[in-house]
């Protein structure tokens, strides 16, 4: 799209002349400034660290001529903001306080939303599993001869559909509580709550906030859309007056997989099967369609994803892992003993709930990185502990205690931005240790 080229989004809040402010310059913060750009707005971008910011970035504000401030955020910074859109990272309660009276504060999922509003979506949130349910049903869609596109908080933020022109018959869309906080009409065809459990309390106030702000998916809704939720949010619906028709899904333990030929390892997944299968079918999916979506598909990258084998030890990337439960997930997937990986900047959660699990599954863990001293007091004596600075020492260690058919496990209960810049490169370390472990068996053989 070229600088002088305008959108014209009957429902989009954006006037020509109108004054919009990006917060952040990442992925989502350069998508939405293009499409601000589009649309005819002045746009300014700021982001508290210059230093940080990719070179493509630059390249995208400098070809749009946008405004640029960087450093801590300030009043001046927004002075004369109509229009906010915060980067999903950015807390909305810091940089309330900085901007006039009046200024429309909205997600990047929801401007673009605004201009394609006529394409059904099925939304996804939760705090586990949101990737892999997400993908699960564009997969089932496309299973079904619809066109689908597949982003927001997972992938390619919906802003660059919008831009590239891009044509549907569904919106498949990842959400987070960071972008629904600042929705007030996005309204989706289906919304999918997978669970919620103690996470993001380093961004929200408490749980409350962060329920409120996951429920904000079901706001909009009316009797004529879909509400599925997964187990244990039964009081959910009632509680937030939801409108829409309540449907839940859940895998019991013990019962027969409604699609037995799949990969995905771990009860967690068998409901995030269950959850697609329930929103595609609403747009049509047959059983058949979604059988064959399931028994093609892999697990998402850095989500219980087997990497590989060496020593008879099967690794195991979990990397996105970065709450209690989420571990918690992990290894109720295994029956075999595990030597796990875990470690890295904490964000909360009931550590010593997990005391139960290790004692009965893990052979040894390896601490590395940041929250030592957390983890080894609410871990102290359930497993066998060890401390390294980083991966790859600590994986070294686990590895002179395995036996031929343990598993190794990234499962670090934590965001990663102690020592990487995010939970992606994280796991990709881990992929890069386990090919130096298989390089050695090979050498030695």
């Amino acid at each position: 799209m070229t600088p002088n080229a305008t959108l014209i989004c009957p429902h989009s809040p954006v006037t020509p002349g109108m004054t919009a402010v990006v917060v952040g310059a990442a992925g989502s913060g350069m998508a939405a400034a293009e499409l601000l750009h589009a649309l005819g707005a002045r746009v300014r971008v700021v982001d508290s660290d210059g230093a940080k910011i990719a070179d493509r970035a630059r390249e995208t504000m400098a070809r749009l001529g946008c405004e640029t401030v960087f450093g801590e955020h300030t009043a001046e910074q927004f002075a004369g903001a109509e229009l906010v859109v915060p980067s999903p990272g950015v807390p909305v309660k810091k940089i309330a306080p900085l901007l006039p009276e009046g200024a429309l504060v909205m997600a990047e999922t929801e401007l673009a939303w605004l201009c394609v509003r006529q394409i059904p979506v099925l939304a996804v949130t939760g705090t586990n599993g949101k990737s892999t349910t997400v993908s699960l049903c564009a997969r089932m869609l496309e299973q079904a001869g619809k066109k689908v596109f597949l982003g927001g908080n997972f992938g390619t933020p919906l802003s660059r559909f919008v831009l590239d022109g891009g044509k549907a018959d569904v919106l498949v869309l990842e959400v987070s509580s960071f972008q629904l906080q600042t929705c007030t009409a996005f309204h989706p065809k289906v919304g999918v709550l997978t669970n919620i459990t103690v996470d993001h309390l380093d961004y929200h106030s408490d749980m409350q906030e962060y329920t409120d702000a996951k429920m904000r998916l079901f706001a909009r809704q009316t009797a004529e859309d879909t509400a599925i939720f997964g187990p244990g949010l039964d009081a959910l619906p009632q509680e937030y007056g939801v409108r829409a028709t309540v449907r839940r899904f859940d895998a019991p333990e013990g019962t027969a997989p409604l699609f037995p030929q799949s990969r995905l390892m771990g009860r967690h997944n068998r409901q995030n099967v269950e959850a697609a299968y329930m929103a595609c079918a609403i747009f049509g999916v047959t059983q058949e369609e979604a059988a064959r979506a399931v028994r093609d598909f892999r697990a998402a990258e850095h989500t219980l994803e087997p990497v590989g084998e060496a020593g008879g030890v099967l690794f195991v990337n979990d990397s996105k892992a970065t709450t209690v439960d989420s571990v918690r997930v992990a290894l109720e997937a295994f029956d075999t003993p595990v030597l796990l990986l875990a470690g890295g900047k904490y964000k909360g959660g009931d550590l010593a709930s997990l005391r139960g699990l290790l004692q009965g599954r893990v052979r040894a863990v390896g601490l590395y990185g940041g929250s030592r001293e957390i983890f080894e007091q609410a871990w102290a004596g359930a497993a066998e502990l060890s401390y390294d600075t980083t991966m790859q020492a600590a994986a070294a260690g686990l590895m002179r205690k395995a036996q031929p058919g343990d598993v190794l496990l990234l499962a670090p209960a934590t965001s990663s931005f102690d020592q990487y810049a995010n939970y992606k490169e994280r796991g990709e370390d881990f992929r890069r240790i386990y090919a130096q472990f298989k390089a050695a068996e090979g050498a030695e053989q």
